[in-house]
């Protein structure tokens, strides 16, 4: 199904209007205002037609489709998810770019984007077109730039006969290979916006068309220019250029590839399918999107919860922590609600549909991931900010040496116009400008990798030294992100390891991570643990059993009033250890009461140095985090953070840091959790623990490969020496073109006699990007600060 946009200049059926329309006056779906059908806003969806009072209500709806089409023909959750996938594409430099079809974008040449990716690998024709013209005529280039080079030398053929081999070598790699890059050439000069393909196609059209006029017909250039009896050609020139460039494509396509695939981690959570409860009682495994509102689903142990819930029998503990970061497991029991693609760890449930497709909270998540990436705004690079002047001030220039020696030059006057203006061209080809940045870049990204910070983009290197601000999520960020055994307090008559060895012993029959926890402490201290002769599960607030003979119950404060055993004892070191952040389970042994024990998520080790650092350095630190407000205080008090937001949801978090962003400020974001993914995604700089979810690293920037957030000093060190390794290429850059154009262009001649002959234009311009390679090169021995 596809979904074709007025803004996409395509024409649309207009025979299907919505069902307002039909009846009788039509309605912005987005913000109910009234709206004609001479409307500049509108959509063709499922079908229908729909009408916008501004563009601001069109994005919102193309962005969610099935959320504002609610009231017309409404499509299956499968065709919706296929409408939001594939059919409108943007670029991810300019997002006011739109179109229902692939391509590149008119206004910078970057190959355009599916705004909401699918699940299933999709073939990237692109990427194969460019690979097959790379690989095809590599040869023809290797050969002619050898013969360019060391023909001479070999006398092999005849100089006449080798300049026409060159040429017939290089049409396939001219006419076929390069053909991309003239067209995108001449659609930047249509549509006025001059930019790195506008010099290339420029650059190597002119340097291919004066070598073969050279070869046709040399008899027009000047005698001065005849060697061996042959004007010097360039084919190499533009071959060896075309080759690079189809290189540099075939390795940015690859890696914008991987720009999608944090939301197709989001999309591989959910389950395929469900099992159904049908009426008469039978159950039958059925695809997820045959799944309606109200249907009754069975979710088993060890399954993931299909779809947004209810339950309604059973209970268990469900491992919500990729979702929402809570690191312990949730007791969910009848009437409590389900989120879709959460683990249920133990029980069985039964559960009825609430939310299905788009209106899932995954679903909501993916729509904010995928916005977030596409709201951030594009990094303009210093080369980017001047590419335009640079293009038309060169052909300028060109076109100015070419006339004034035509007119004003000695004779032959337009050969020598020629021959010049082509000099102008070769020398300011863009290989210096165009590897200023990206070399830089890929130092400064293997220097990062082989100290644990792995950065996923040019702007995250660039952006990283100009944060002021750090949110941080707690779990997994600043703990360790999984349950661990804290202490145990026994009461008179019991010691604290007999009220471990005890509870451990009963634990050995549960699932719950926190009695894993509780088994693996007391087997770490040596502790010999019993056999439970009997065990039981109470429905989510603890287990109880028989161990040696002693019927011994573990759980929470209402397990204990169900038991009618009294708990004062111990209620002011409970609640302290609570207020610390730790759960806390109470131990009866034979209907009395033996002790209780602790269960939290340690922070860090490394947490204290990293966030003494980060301040040193003018961070402002706030944490953000799924879990309750107590706990994080609790945890913030400990590590000295002021700022603490606790009990936000993923909306929260995006919206803290637009908030922040809103005030100036220029925010980092680090966090490990699915729940992170969109505020990463919107962050100036997203920064995700390599020991969390691949969502979250693949929605950041960043990603510190040991979950250690003393990396991320060690990252803005590198930062600065990468920015400032930039603009010192671009200085070589510009300087090899400020003193090498006027040269080129023969201001010289009427008081040397010197001119630039192409051939010498070629070595500069081989010579300014070799010193470009080798300053970015000396990023490699750059000292971070956590070496």
């Amino acid at each position: 199904m596809n979904m074709h946009s007025h803004n996409d200049h395509v024409e649309h059926n207009h025979h299907h209007p919505n069902v307002a329309a039909e009846a009788g006056g039509i309605k912005d779906p987005v913000c109910g205002m009234p709206v004609t059908v001479q409307a500049e806003h509108h959509i063709e969806y499922a079908g229908q037609t729909y009408y916008f009072c501004s563009e601001k209500c069109h994005t919102k709806f193309v962005a969610e489709p099935a959320r504002y089409s609610t009231g017309a023909v409404k499509p299956s959750p499968k065709e919706a998810q296929v409408v939001a996938a594939g059919t409108i594409y943007t670029c991810p430099m300019h997002p006011e770019i739109r179109q229902s079809q692939p391509g590149s974008c008119p206004k910078c040449g970057m190959t355009l984007e599916p705004m909401m990716p699918v699940l299933e690998d999709e073939e990237n024709l692109e990427l194969n077109d460019f690979t097959r013209r790379f690989w095809w005529t590599l040869p023809f280039t290797v050969v002619v730039t050898f013969l360019a080079m060391v023909g001479h030398r070999l006398a092999w053929f005849e100089p006449a006969t080798q300049t026409w081999i060159e040429l017939v070598l290089t049409l396939p790699v001219a006419l076929w290979a390069g053909w991309p890059f003239y067209v995108r050439g001449v659609q930047s000069v249509i549509n006025r916006s001059p930019n790195m393909w506008t010099l290339i196609g420029l650059g190597t059209g002119v340097a291919f068309i004066y070598s073969v006029v050279a070869t046709v017909v040399p008899h027009i250039f000047p005698s001065t220019f005849v060697v061996d009896g042959i004007v010097a050609v360039y084919f190499e020139a533009a071959a060896v250029i075309i080759s690079l460039t189809l290189f540099g494509q075939i390795l940015e396509l690859k890696a914008r590839s991987q720009t999608s695939a944090a939301i197709k981690s989001l999309l591989g959570l959910a389950p395929k399918t469900a099992r159904r409860i049908t009426a008469d009682g039978t159950e039958e495994d059925v695809p997820l999107a045959n799944v309606h509102v109200g249907d009754k689903l069975r979710v088993r142990p060890g399954e993931k919860v299909p779809v947004d819930g209810i339950v309604m029998e059973g209970s268990s503990a469900v491992d919500e922590s990729m979702l929402t970061g809570e690191p312990l497991p949730v007791t969910k029991r009848a009437g409590d609600k389900l989120i879709g693609a959460t683990m249920n760890t133990s029980g069985a449930l039964v559960m009825q549909s609430e939310h299905v497709g788009s209106a899932t909270v995954l679903s909501q998540i993916v729509q904010m991931v995928a916005q977030a990436q596409r709201s951030r705004a594009p990094m303009q690079r210093m080369a980017d900010v001047v590419a335009g002047y640079f293009v038309v001030t060169v052909v300028l220039i060109a076109l100015i040496t070419f006339f004034a020696w035509g007119f004003f030059g000695p004779q032959p006057s337009w050969a020598y116009g020629l021959i010049n203006a082509v000099a102008v061209l070769i020398i300011a080809c863009p290989c210096a400008l165009g590897l200023a940045t990206p070399m830089s870049i890929m130092v400064a990204t293997g220097k990062g990798a082989t100290n644990g910070v792995l950065f996923r983009d040019a702007a995250a290197i660039e952006n990283l030294r100009k944060i002021d601000t750090l949110i941080v999520d707690k779990t997994g960020t600043l703990t360790e992100g999984r349950p661990a055994f804290e202490k145990a307090i026994a009461v008179s008559g019991f010691t604290d390891d007999e009220v471990l060895r005890l509870a451990a012993s009963l634990d050995q029959g549960s699932e719950h991570p926190l009695a894993a926890a509780i088994v693996s402490a007391a087997r770490e201290q040596g502790l010999t643990l019993a056999k439970p002769e009997q065990f039981d599960s109470e429905s989510g607030i603890g287990v109880r059993g028989i161990v040696e003979g002693k019927a011994l119950a573990l759980g929470n404060t209402a397990l204990m009033e169900q038991l009618s055993v009294e708990v004062s004892t111990l209620m002011s070191q409970a609640e302290e250890l609570r207020a610390q952040g730790a759960s806390v389970m109470h131990l009866a042994v034979d209907g009395k009461l033996a002790g209780l024990l602790a269960v939290s998520d340690p922070i860090k080790s490394t947490t204290h140095d990293a966030l003494n650092a980060l301040r040193k350095s003018g961070l402002r630190i706030v944490m953000a985090t799924g879990d309750g407000l107590t706990t994080a205080r609790a945890v913030g008090k400990r590590l000295g953070i002021d700022e603490v937001h606790g009990e936000v949801k993923p909306a929260d978090k995006l919206q803290l840091v637009e908030k922040l962003q809103k005030e100036g400020r220029v925010v980092a974001m680090a966090g490990d959790g699915i729940n992170d993914a969109p505020a990463l995604a919107r962050a100036d700089v997203g920064i995700a623990m390599g020991t969390g979810t691949d969502v979250a690293m693949n929605s950041a920037q960043l990603t510190l490969v040991k979950g250690d957030l003393r990396g991320i000093a060690a990252a803005r060190s590198l930062s600065v020496a990468a920015v400032a390794n930039m603009k010192q290429n671009l200085g070589f850059a510009f300087i090899y073109n400020a003193l090498g154009v006027p040269l080129a262009a023969g201001v010289l001649f009427p008081f040397t006699g010197w001119l630039l002959s192409p051939l010498i234009a070629a070595l500069a311009m081989s010579l300014s990007s070799a010193s470009v390679i080798s300053n970015a090169l000396r990023l490699r021995q750059a000292k971070l600060d956590q070496e």
